[in-house]
């Protein structure tokens, strides 16, 4: 079981030093510091101990910079560090001998030592870290891991390091500023690195020496004093599509000898490169999308708008991914058209698809807000777009849904030129903040092909329009037997039959409610139970509280 101890040397029963905690710390163990700058260096040794910063990133400061060694040391067993900031001097900051370290969200400074250094047949997974104002980034020797969405900038000499049979895959991550090499591998390294810019290098961007075999794939390296690539003698491996821009020639430098595979191509100006690809990739959640589109398919019919939704869902991710690979990405649009009749769930999936971009890393995840013409519509002139811009910037970062959004058009109501306003205003928001919000608007089918045209640039901003169709009688009988179940009320076995031959009955013109129908049914039925119940003379037991017989359906319908 884990068991978390609290550092913060104010509070009465916490930890007064992190120390002192990892001191009585066990395996398995969280430590979790209160904000502040711990003057400490911190050992940890055969334990298995997460290390964390209570309130996130930068709220603490581990400075071990005025001694001889490194702020945190693991030998043996496995340390996780999540959004500290590390402070060191001559030492490194990070140093791991056989041992697994964990690292996120991590700034790293050192004055004559490394970042990081990693040996002993370590295991490692570095995940949107920063190195700055060291000697060398980051050192690996005799060990294996990965490394995503790192920067190393402002290094005195090489930014990376492999050596020694190392072998560590090094994806979307950033190494720049370096007085020599931006990645130095040698005696037998065998780094991948894939989708990183190397910029900025006192000498070559990459080079590879002693036998050593690197892979690179869509890289970009550029502005360097040396060659993008050098090979010494004796070494291999390969280069795929990796550009080059303002290097020293030639670009790929290959020695007597040596024998990699160089494949040339040319990003697309639109790639992106290093930890910003990482940014589009990294903070997804997709086990909350997988949650969010199984609660999508338990809805009640919708299939067609499910179906619209996977598909929307499918193209984001994937975008996400060729960002992530360095591959270009045309600009999407998240706004949405929802046309159809009232109660066939606009609001819900609306919920839900914001959430879904949220998880997928898409929008930040702000809240939801569902307005009408009345929130959007001044009193005057210019009054309206005040009142606009202020509903949309509070939905930034979220979901802004305009319910019978076809009533700010002229042709609809009073006052039609100032909700006419509102659509004007809409319309620049939108295109100015399209990665930051998701507008949808909603309303019957015909109507709102009318409201499309209320501004000649508003069909433009939306993706497309999603259908709702009307509840067939069985999905409602659905629908009811839900909100029953919800609501641990059983219906007798002929009330399924008498709940379809109503919604067959009834009259399904441009008012019909759908599941507010439905909902509103349930709640006749529900008095109806009530009022059967409080007349029978005697005290229900709890089967006749919980059931709904036909004759209360039948009462509740006049059938």
């Amino acid at each position: 079981m884990t068991r978390t101890l609290t550092v913060c040397p104010d509070r009465p029963g916490a930890y007064p030093s992190i120390g002192d905690a990892l001191a009585a710390a066990t395996d398995d163990t969280v430590v979790s510091v209160a904000p502040g700058t711990y003057y400490e260096a911190l050992f940890v040794n055969d334990r298995r101990i997460a290390v964390v910063a209570a309130q996130g990133p930068g709220s603490v400061t581990v400075d071990a910079s005025s001694g001889t060694y490194p702020t945190v040391s693991a030998n043996g067993g496995a340390v996780e560090l999540r959004d500290l900031v590390l402070r060191a001097g001559d030492a490194p900051a990070v140093a791991v001998d056989r041992a697994e370290l964990t690292m996120s969200g991590c700034r790293l400074h050192a004055g004559f030592g490394a970042g990081v250094t990693i040996g002993g047949r370590s295991r490692f997974a570095l995940t949107r870290c920063t190195v700055s104002g060291a000697r060398y980034g980051l050192v690996v020797e005799d060990a294996d891991g990965t490394v995503d969405g790192c920067e190393f900038t402002d290094l005195a000499e090489d930014g990376v390091i492999v050596r020694i049979g190392a072998a560590p895959t090094i994806r979307a991550s950033t190494i720049s500023g370096c007085g020599n090499r931006g990645v130095y591998v040698y005696q037998h390294g065998r780094p991948t690195l894939e989708t990183c810019e190397i910029s900025g290098t006192g000498g070559a961007g990459v080079a590879v020496a002693h036998q050593s075999a690197p892979t690179l794939r869509r890289c970009r390296i550029r502005d360097t004093g040396g060659p993008a690539v050098s090979f010494g003698r004796g070494c291999g491996g390969s280069v795929e599509e990796c550009s080059t821009e303002n290097t020293a020639t030639p670009a790929f430098e290959v020695a007597d000898g040596a024998d990699p595979t160089i494949v040339t191509g040319t990003a697309s100006r639109r790639a992106v490169f290093g930890a910003a690809a990482a940014q589009h990739s990294g903070g997804q959640d997709t086990a909350r999308a997988d949650e969010l589109l199984a609660e999508l398919d338990a809805m009640v019919g919708l299939e067609s708008v499910k179906d619209e939704v996977r598909s929307l869902i499918d193209e984001i991710q994937v975008n996400e991914w060729r960002r992530g690979a360095g591959l270009p990405v045309s600009a999407v649009s998240h706004h949405l058209i929802f046309a159809g009749a009232p109660g066939t769930g606009k609001t819900t999936v609306a919920r839900i698809y914001g959430e879904l971009l949220a998880a997928l890393a898409v929008l930040p995840g702000g809240p939801f807000k569902e307005v009408s013409r009345r929130d959007l519509v001044g009193q005057y002139l210019g009054h309206t777009a005040e009142k606009t811009a202020a509903v949309f910037e509070q939905a930034r970062g979220g979901v802004l849904f305009i319910d019978e959004a076809y009533t700010l058009s002229r042709s609809f109501g009073s006052g039609g030129d100032f909700g006419q306003e509102a659509i004007d205003t809409l319309v620049k928001l939108m295109e100015d903040h399209r990665d930051e919000i998701a507008v949808i608007a909603a309303g019957y089918t015909v109507e709102m092909v009318q409201f499309l045209d209320a501004n000649p640039g508003l069909a433009s901003r939306f993706a497309k329009t999603i259908e709702f169709g009307n509840y067939s009688p069985q999905q409602l009988v659905v629908i009811v037997e839900r909100m029953a179940a919800a609501d641990e009320y059983l219906l007798a076995d002929t009330v399924p039959q008498v709940l379809l031959a109503h919604f067959s009955a009834v009259r399904r013109d441009e008012n019909f409610g759908n599941a507010r129908e439905a909902r509103k049914l349930f709640e006749g039925v529900r008095k109806a139970q009530a009022q059967r119940l409080r007349q029978s003379g005697q005290r229900p037991s709890l089967d006749d509280l919980r059931t709904v017989t036909e004759a209360d359906v039948r009462a509740a319908t006049g059938r």
